[in-house]
């Protein structure tokens, strides 16, 4: 009985085949047929934009703009060399340059390939016009990256790339794929995520002459969410022109020591994002090969010797350790003997005491105060300043700078420290790197009252605010009296007639800070200032720094232009 149920099973089943396999080739077998020779389903993508990046005050640094693009479709270009000459003509491009784009950006037989991009009016009207003799030829709307200021904030900003296989082993899990364009540096990487748009598109079916028959389903593309800074773009421009002016190499870093929020970062040399969008090769060749690195972002990744301004971390060790009090004099000859070298000073200072020697760079007294607090409380104080490691920014390629110290020196050198290391040490020479960044965070301990915050560049994406997830204070571990004895000190730097920064003694704005001149033989020293303003309510930290500017003169001058025009625009 069983085994006739599964016969009577098997047998309907065969009879359910043999019927559908007759309607599939009888019944349907005309339409299928046609459907296969004559026909074709083509999925024509369509890109949404990428999402904007605005400053603080809604003001726009980065959008996009709608470019008429020609693409073809290589499964329906019947005759090829017709196709290329007629849109030559229609184009005014010289053929070989249809070709070889065609060449390099081709991926499948239905995926279309763009030849030209950016066509003006007259050129969009002309394909439109002949659309109808060439069949494989595609005019179509993209949006493309559109950057209204230029070069500015260029390194913090980024610029877009087609993906490279780094890249693509790195993120294709994550939906990226080849020829993608992403972001490569600054916001446009750090961020792309956020900022890239998802790809939409029409689905139609054509006959075999790539004619439109019927759409079949159309796809949304969806735009990239707005990604908006802590920075201001008034802030920014006034920080570019003051570090430009007299074709520095540098930067400044401007921020809210309360906060960490970036206001200004501006870096020079700079570039134009827009050179990878519409730039030649040649032109993209030139800035990659420029000696000068107008690509590195020097506020973040130049991590260079601090000189004078590392003073300020052998300061609080040796209060911190009570080696030193504010009254604690030296006397400076102008040189100083430690082990077999002589040491010298800059000038000669006579009898000074802690807030003298901050005011007037001693380097004397601090040679005396470094071998008093040794080179391990230094060490230890600087790690704590937030030196020797990346300060957390949300921005990528950040420095981490370099802090030795004696087990260091040991352990990786197998080399002893000497007494004149300490001094060499004392006054920011030798080993120590940091960047500019690193500095204004530093300095922010001071006008903040002792607290190392976390700087971040990015406000809100998609309008939700994610800076209280960005904001992060650690105290650094020393007294507030002590933190005050330097703060001080940084007023006369400035106060002082004979201060190292006297010159932005300035009557409408109280201003602190420390001047820094690094030696780097063969070439001119790097110039550097710090400080912070106004001074009895802080709300700005700056950074100047010089890349083999000569004395540190120079980045006062440059803080001075730039805290001048602030006054004048009212923006202090």
């Amino acid at each position: 009985m069983r085994i006739r149920f599964f016969k009577l099973v098997l047998f309907a089943l065969f009879i359910f085949l043999t019927l559908y396999i007759f309607y599939l080739e009888v019944v349907r077998g005309g339409y299928y047929r046609d459907l296969s020779k004559n026909n074709t389903i083509r999925i024509i993508p369509e890109e949404g934009a990428r999402g904007r990046i605005l400053d603080r005050n809604q003001n726009i640094l980065v959008d996009n703009y709608l470019s008429f693009d020609v693409s073809i479709i290589p499964g329906d270009m019947h005759d090829r060399d017709r196709t290329f000459k007629r849109l030559s003509e229609i184009l005014n491009v010289p053929e070989t340059t249809l070709r070889q784009r065609f060449s390099i950006n081709y991926l499948a037989p239905f995926s279309p390939v763009a030849v030209a991009e950016n066509l003006d009016r007259q050129q969009a009207i002309r394909v439109e016009m002949f659309s109808y003799d060439l069949p494989a030829v595609l005019l179509h709307t993209t949006p493309k990256r559109n950057y209204p200021y230029a070069n500015l904030a260029c390194q913090l900003l980024g610029y877009l790339g087609q993906i490279d296989y780094w890249r693509l082993t790195k993120l294709e899990d994550y939906g990226y794929k080849t020829k993608d364009i992403v972001g490569y540096g600054g916001i446009e990487e750090r961020y792309d995520y956020y900022l890239r748009a998802s790809e939409g598109g029409l689905q139609v079916e054509v006959d075999h002459r790539g004619r439109f028959k019927r759409t079949l389903g159309y796809k949304y593309p969806a735009n990239g969410k707005d990604v908006q800074l802590t920075l201001d773009l008034s802030l920014q421009k006034i920080a570019e022109d003051a570090l430009s002016e007299n074709g520095n190499k540098g930067a400044i870093v401007l921020l809210d020591p309360s906060t960490g929020e970036i206001l200004a970062m501006a870096n020079s040399p700079s570039f134009n994002p827009d050179l990878f969008i519409t730039g030649s090769p040649s032109a993209l060749q030139k800035i990659f090969n420029d000696p000068d690195s107008p690509l590195l972002n020097r506020s973040i990744g130049a991590a260079l010797q601090p000189g004078s301004i590392f003073k300020l971390v052998t300061a609080i060790s040796a209060l911190a350790t009570h080696k030193i009090s504010p009254g604690t004099t030296f006397f400076c000859p102008g040189s100083m003997r430690v082990g077999r070298r002589t040491f010298s000073c800059w000038n000669t200072h006579g009898q000074q005491n802690l807030y003298q020697a901050i005011a007037h760079s001693c380097d004397v007294y601090f040679y005396h105060t470094g071998l008093a607090a040794g080179p391990e409380a230094i060490s230890e104080f600087a790690v704590r300043f937030g030196l020797s490691k990346p300060t957390g920014i949300d921005l990528p390629q950040e420095a981490g700078g370099f802090v030795s110290s004696p087990a260091w020196r040991k352990t990786v050198r197998k080399q002893g420290w000497y007494d004149g290391d300490t001094a060499n040490f004392s006054i920011g020479q030798g080993e120590t790197l940091t960047t500019p960044l690193q500095l204004a965070r530093m300095m922010a301990v001071f006008a903040n009252g002792g607290y190392l915050v976390t700087p971040y560049v990015v406000k809100a994406i998609d309008g939700k605010d994610v800076s209280a997830n960005r904001r992060r204070f650690q105290a650094i571990g020393a007294d507030r009296e002590f933190i005050n004895v330097v703060r001080r000190g940084l007023r006369q730097v400035v106060s002082d007639e004979h201060g190292t920064a006297d010159i932005l003694n300035m009557s409408k704005v109280a201003i602190a800070g420390k001047t820094g001149t690094a030696e780097s033989p063969p070439h001119q020293p790097h110039s550097w200032f710090a400080g912070f303003f106004p001074y009895d309510s802080p709300k700005f930290v700056i950074c100047v720094f010089l890349e083999h500017g000569g004395s540190s003169h120079y980045s006062c001058q440059v803080a001075k232009k730039f805290i001048e025009k602030m006054l004048d625009e009212d923006l202090l």
